[in-house]
This record gives C-alpha cells, sequence and structure tokens, in this order.
C-alpha cells in the first residue's frame, strides 16, 4: 500500500457515514484509577455487548472508490482486531452494493428528530474541503493572535511582522491535511493546546429509542410466533480478578441473592411458594456458571458466562430483576461485573462454538461430561441380611450409590436412560486437571440434601440419541453443581 492510495482513502472515506447499529446490551466496569500521591478514585468504564453473531454495518453510499483504494482498504480492514476495547475482538470486511439504509446517520441542520428515536452527539472526521476552510481560517487567527502578544509586549512602535520561527511553529501546531492529523498523537494534541483532535467536529446522530433495552426474543412456533415465557438468561462477566469455576457455587449464591432481592422474594428465584414452602419439580431458577474458551476468555479456567435457566419462565416482575442485575460481590475487593447479554428460549442460545457467543450448555448432544462436581442426594444402600453387603438393583448397581443415583435423577429430570455411565477423575481447566476435591461443594447458606461428606464425583454419560441441556443434577444443581456439558469432538 503506497501512501498516496492512502490519503486518497481517508480523504474520500472523511465524509459522514451512515450506520447500521444492531440491539446492544449496555455494561459497564468498575475500577480504581492511580492519582497523584499514591491515592485512587473509583471510575466507571462504561460499554456496548453485542452478541457473536450481530454486524454493525458503517456505509458510504456516495463515493466511489478506484481499484488500489479497494485493495488497500480490504487490507486495512483484515488488520483490525478490535473496536474500541482491546477485549472487543471484531472481524471487519469490505461489502459491495449493500441494499441496506441504516438506522443511524447525522441529523443535519433545521432537521426534526424522527419519531422513535433519539439524537447523540459524537466526534466525527471533517470532510476534506471543510478541513482545509477550518485551517486557513485558523492558521489566519493563531497568526493574528501571536501578533497581539508580540504588541503587548513590545517597547518599540511602528509595524510588527512574525518572525520566521513563529510562522513555523503555528503551521507545525496545525496539520496540513487529514492524512496527517490522523497521525497526532496525545502528547502532540497536549503540547499544542488542542482541547479536541484537528480536524474533528461534533455532530449529532440519530439512533433508535431503546436501542440498549434488553427484549425477549420470540420464539418461532409451526403457526406465528410463539410468545411463551423467556425460560434462559445469559449474562457475560466482567472483573478485574474473575472468580475461578472452581467458585461456581460461591459466585451462583451471591447471584441468586441478588435476584431474590431484586424480584422481592419470586418463586421463581426463591425457589419456595407464598407460604416459604419449597416448590416441587425443579422448575424455578438454576444459575449455572460457564467457563468456556474463545476470544481470549476462559484461559485461566475464570467464569465467563452464568446462564439463568428456569422452566417454569420469566415475567415481568422476573425481567425486571433479571435486566437490574449488573453487580455482584466478589471476593478480595474486586466486584463481578454481569452484561445481559439476551433472554429468551434454550434453543436461542445453545450451541457448541463458544467463539461465536454460543451457550455449550444449552447445546444438543449424545456425549455429555461432568463440568462441576456431582454430589449425591442419597446414601448408598446395605442389605438387613449383612452389615456393609451392597444392596443391589436389577441392573448390578448398588442402590445409592453415585453411578446409581445418577441415573435415577437423570430418569426424574424426563431423561432417555443413558446407554452407558462411567466415572471420571477430573475436568480440565485451563489446560490443567482439574479434581472435584478443588470444587466448592457446599453451600454458604439453605438447605439441601446431600450423602455424607459431600464428596464430588464425574462422569461421562453416553445416550441412545443427541439430548437438549442443561443438564445440572444432585446437591446444589441449582447453583452450578452437577453441571455437565457436551463433550468435545
Amino acid at each position: 500500500m503506497d501512501e498516496p492510495t492512502i490519503r486518497d482513502l481517508v480523504e474520500k472515506l472523511s465524509s459522514l457515514p451512515r450506520f447500521y447499529l444492531p440491539r446492544a446490551t449496555l455494561g459497564h466496569t468498575r475500577h480504581f484509577m492511580p492519582l497523584f500521591n499514591d491515592k485512587t478514585t473509583k471510575v466507571f468504564d462504561t460499554f456496548a455487548v453485542l452478541e457473536g453473531d450481530k454486524r454493525l454495518l458503517v456505509m458510504w453510499h456516495q463515493i466511489d472508490l478506484s481499484g488500489n483504494e479497494r485493495t488497500a482498504l480490504e487490507i486495512l480492514l483484515s488488520r483490525i482486531g478490535y473496536l474500541g476495547r482491546a477485549e472487543s475482538w471484531v472481524e471487519a470486511r469490505l461489502v459491495y452494493d449493500l441494499n441496506e439504509k441504516g438506522n443511524s446517520y447525522p441529523l443535519m441542520a433545521g432537521e426534526a428528530m424522527p419519531e422513535g428515536y433519539e439524537g447523540v452527539r459524537t466526534l466525527a472526521c471533517m470532510p476534506l474541503k471543510n478541513y482545509l476552510d477550518w485551517r486557513e481560517e485558523t492558521l489566519a487567527d493563531d497568526k493574528e493572535r501571536r501578533l497581539a502578544e508580540l504588541r503587548a509586549s513590545s517597547k518599540e512602535k511602528g509595524k510588527i511582522k512574525l518572525g520566521k520561527r513563529d510562522l513555523e511553529k503555528i503551521e507545525q501546531n496545525l496539520p496540513r491535511d487529514l492524512f496527517q492529523a490522523l497521525h497526532a498523537d496525545t502528547g502532540d494534541l497536549k503540547s499544542a493546546g488542542w482541547n479536541q483532535p484537528p480536524g474533528s467536529h461534533w455532530v449529532t446522530y440519530i439512533r433508535p429509542r431503546g436501542a440498549f433495552d434488553v427484549m425477549p426474543r420470540a420464539r418461532a412456533g409451526r403457526i406465528g410466533i410463539s410468545y411463551d415465557l423467556p425460560t434462559v438468561a445469559r449474562f457475560a462477566l466482567a472483573s478485574q480478578v474473575p472468580p475461578r469455576l472452581t467458585d461456581a457455587l460461591s459466585l451462583a449464591e451471591r447471584i441468586h441473592l441478588a435476584l431474590v432481592s431484586r424480584s422481592n422474594g419470586s418463586s421463581v428465584f426463591s425457589g419456595c411458594d407464598e407460604s416459604r414452602r419449597p416448590l416441587e419439580g425443579h422448575m424455578h431458577a438454576h444459575v449455572l456458571c460457564e467457563s468456556n474458551l474463545g476470544l481470549g476468555k476462559g484461559r485461566r479456567g475464570e467464569i465467563t458466562h452464568v446462564t439463568i435457566y428456569a422452566p417454569m419462565g420469566f415475567d415481568l416482575r422476573e425481567r425486571k430483576a433479571l435486566d437490574g442485575l449488573t453487580e455482584v460481590w466478589g471476593h478480595g475487593g474486586h466486584d463481578v461485573q454481569l452484561i445481559l447479554l439476551g433472554v429468551g428460549q434454550s434453543e436461542d442460545f445453545g450451541g457448541l462454538d463458544a467463539s461465536k457467543g454460543e451457550c455449550p450448555i444449552l447445546a444438543k448432544s449424545r456425549i455429555w461430561v461432568s463440568r462441576t462436581p456431582f454430589v449425591p442426594t442419597r446414601h448408598p444402600k446395605a442389605t438387613s441380611a449383612g452389615r456393609g453387603v451392597p444392596k443391589i438393583d436389577a441392573s448390578g448397581l448398588q442402590i445409592g450409590s453415585p453411578g446409581h443415583e445418577l441415573r435415577r435423577l437423570l430418569k426424574l429430570a424426563g431423561f432417555t436412560e443413558p446407554v452407558e455411565v462411567e466415572p471420571i477423575s477430573s475436568t480440565d481447566l485451563a489446560g490443567h486437571e482439574t479434581r472435584w476435591l478443588s470444587f466448592r461443594r457446599e453451600r454458604t447458606v439453605g438447605k439441601g440434601s446431600r450423602a455424607s461428606r459431600g464428596i464430588g464425583y464425574g462422569f461421562r454419560i453416553m445416550f441412545p440419541e443427541p439430548v437438549a441441556g442443561p443438564i445440572a443434577l444432585g446437591y446444589g444443581a441449582h447453583f452450578g453443581l452437577g453441571l455437565f456439558v457436551p463433550e468435545s469432538p
């Protein structure tokens, strides 16, 4: 790519584009910014979250690129690794003949705001002609200001002219063109006294009102559209020190308490009716933590996502609680930020490719393996004829043993009888073999039946045909214990 081609490309792209903005969710992190004298201040770092398969379109409808300019732009786009934030990985490409008008564009002077839209002021690049006119006016103003300073400090009367050094300094403070203006770094701007980058101006863009509202997803039915209550809410996590999957039970408890509080004790989250009696059938919310590799996440075994699954569904009361869940306290002073990615049905999120934002625990698979330890709720049984002699069922399994208990709970949950169940001793967490003993396996508050000592077990389950998740069984299943994931291909 030669410099003249890039200069021409920058000049053509300096005209204000239109955008197509997909629905997004707002999130933020909080952290302490160092100041002088070893002091810090808490700052809010806000961002917008898109689902992995959504596209942001930036459109110029009235420019014509040469062959060399198109090639250069395609190369530049292929080298964009992130957009805005270092963790916001993107894939950018050039699209031709796009039949899309967009839903965000500059609001011209005197133009009325369209119904259903709102205005947003944003810093944009000046078109080339505007920049050259602005530069000439600014040069003239700077020269006049310098002459006034010289006249005020001079003791001599008569005509005063700007010297060569003054003229060179004024010229150097103003980039010759847009290409040079884009190369100005923060240090240059500060030393020149700029309060915003030269060549930029504030523009009011319009965007759809409610662009960041979290909406339930409609599920396609055999006739038209079904508006069943959503059963899944999925969150992404952000924290300076994210909790690891081995502490999933602790994080799930904190999220559970926050949702119960925000919903004023909704039975969907509390698991109890109005008389505080436990609900039957396990239809209330499960808080399931995930550690997914992909897009640079999950590489230290940290929790990357949290999925709230409630077969009884989320009504307006529960939706408000989910929408307002943005933070829970974390250990060591590092709070955990929660960004709601969407609300819908299991099939809206399920998939095996975590790098595309899909949720493996909601996918379909024939083989499922333990991700967090399965803690049995019953004790192994012995015969009355002899002490310590196992009580065996028709299949040859000891009644109440971990394997027998797993099969019993699978049947109660409505899953087809597995072809094979075999024990496994660990899970792979960020490339390390992590045994079940490393996981927290006892709740801090609340009740729940579990076998003595709360030992955790792992299994590999093979079904005769693919089944859909989530699969979470045993003690603490509503808080992420006993969670299974599809076996990696």
